[in-house]
């Protein structure tokens, strides 16, 4: 046991034991049919178990990054993370309903309607109501439906082969086994190491979002990694063009954009986006402005208006702090700050092409997308394991954190909208100080001469 352990392969595969068996622990406290997990002490131990396997989490990236694994740890690494997948796969979805909503959708456009047109309550929607799904849809009596057009042909798509959650789970994952293999390719043509997959696919925020929940995040990222594939080959029209549907999906991957345009290759993929976007809204605009859906009331149910939607403006409302106009001054400096890093980004020199272009690549697209994230800051956590994507390229710490660590988020113990995300954002804070003073710190050395002493 003591050799198997000094050996790096096998303390990475006891590391992917322990976590595919915290994963247990924390599903056999779910009590079938009851609210998210079930009693307040149940969701409380939920939270305890899931943060342990978190930290088991990080010490797996931090041995794929610091070790030398034999070849054969990549297979160990995908075959574990196929096994943990198909352990949560059968579980109800316990920790959100949005996946009922999915399957919903995909009927009313398998009956020929437009499903921003009605709420699933209209007397309109009357025979396509089943027992099995119906009854389990959030928002059903007031809310149309807000998910982007792209998505809405998912689920249609879904909707002709099953009508069941399995089978929307299941095409979930098929989306998320995509962005691993595209990644794979990635880390192929820059040169990296295959074993760095783990730091997405043992992400235990994605394994509870996907497999367990069957959120539809997941086609974002299968599509964002499709994208980054295409642009490290550069096939920059099509890049744009995935990008596009990604932010069909859901509205975050846009963030990235700047990422893909690096260097002045811009035209050809906004192009490409804008006729992608124009063409997946075009069956849905017999609503005119309804086809954006709940969208237009979602910031206000979520507190975005009054600022108790974002986290720091929820952490001054707890000090007394609330001025006029501070959503306003908020949402004026997170976007003047997201515009001027966006614009260092896609007009900033262009590296060479082969393994520094696709670390570029990556190293930008996390961090616009976990500072584009964190400033919308919401309290939901499917919202961010898509960060870790990009970060299997260029594993930046505070992107992984932040791609992880709002498993924490899976169950507020508090419901308060700063306090207990404050576990999640301030490290991530600290990590993104640290390495920028880093950067910083190694900045002047590289520009001495060569042998000149430190």
């Amino acid at each position: 046991m003591i050799r198997v352990l000094a050996d790096p392969g096998g303390r990475l595969a006891a590391l992917g034991i322990l976590l595919a068996g915290i994963n247990l622990g924390a599903l056999a406290l779910h009590v079938p049919g009851a609210d998210t997990v079930g009693s307040p002490a149940r969701a409380n131990a939920f939270v305890g178990v899931v943060a342990l396997g978190l930290v088991v989490y990080l010490l797996a990236v931090r041995l794929v990054l610091r070790e030398r694994l034999p070849r054969a740890a990549v297979w160990m690494i995908l075959g574990l993370a196929v096994a943990m997948r198909a352990a949560l796969l059968p579980a109800p979805p316990f920790l959100s309903s949005d996946i009922y909503r999915y399957v919903w959708d995909g009927q009313v456009q398998g009956a020929g309607i437009n499903p921003y047109r009605y709420v699933p309550a209209d007397p309109a929607l009357e025979p396509l109501r089943d027992p099995a799904i119906y009854p389990l849809i959030n928002r059903k009596d007031y809310a149309h439906t807000i998910y982007p057009p792209a998505a809405q042909a998912v689920f249609a798509a879904v909707g002709q082969v099953s009508r069941s959650v399995t089978g929307m789970k299941l095409a979930m994952l098929g989306f998320e086994a995509m962005s691993i293999l595209t990644m794979l390719a990635v880390l192929r043509s820059a040169g990296l190491p295959p074993e760095r997959i783990l730091i997405y696919a043992w992400n235990p925020l994605a394994l509870w979002s996907f497999a367990c929940d069957g959120h539809v995040d997941a086609v974002a990222v299968g599509l964002l990694g499709l994208a980054l594939l295409a642009r490290t080959r550069r096939r920059d029209g099509l890049a744009g063009a995935l990008l596009a549907v990604a932010t069909l999906v859901k509205v975050l991957p846009l963030a990235v954009a700047p990422a893909f345009v690096r260097g002045g290759r811009l035209w050809r993929p906004v192009l490409a986006g804008i006729a992608v976007i124009i063409v997946l809204y075009l069956p849905y605009l017999g609503v005119g402005w309804g086809v954006l859906g709940f969208a237009r009331s979602y910031g206000t149910e979520e507190g975005y208006d009054t600022g108790a939607g974002y986290w720091l403006l929820a952490g001054l409302g707890h000090l007394g702090f609330s001025p006029p106009g501070l959503v306003r001054a908020y949402l004026l400096c997170a976007g003047l700050a997201l515009a001027a890093l966006a614009l260092r980004i896609a007009f900033g020199r262009n590296d060479r092409p082969g393994t520094a272009d696709a670390v570029a690549l990556c190293r930008d697209a996390g961090i616009l997308a976990a500072l584009a994230t964190c400033a919308a800051s919401p309290h939901y956590a499917w919202y961010y394991p898509w960060l870790t994507l990009p970060a299997v390229v260029a594993p930046l710490p505070a992107v992984i954190w932040l791609g992880a660590a709002p498993l924490l988020l899976l169950i507020d113990p508090f419901d308060d909208r700063f306090l207990w995300p404050a576990l999640v954002f301030v490290p991530g804070l600290v990590l993104a100080a640290r390495a920028a003073w880093q950067a910083r710190r190694r900045r002047p050395a590289a520009l001495l001469p060569q042998g000149t002493a430190r």
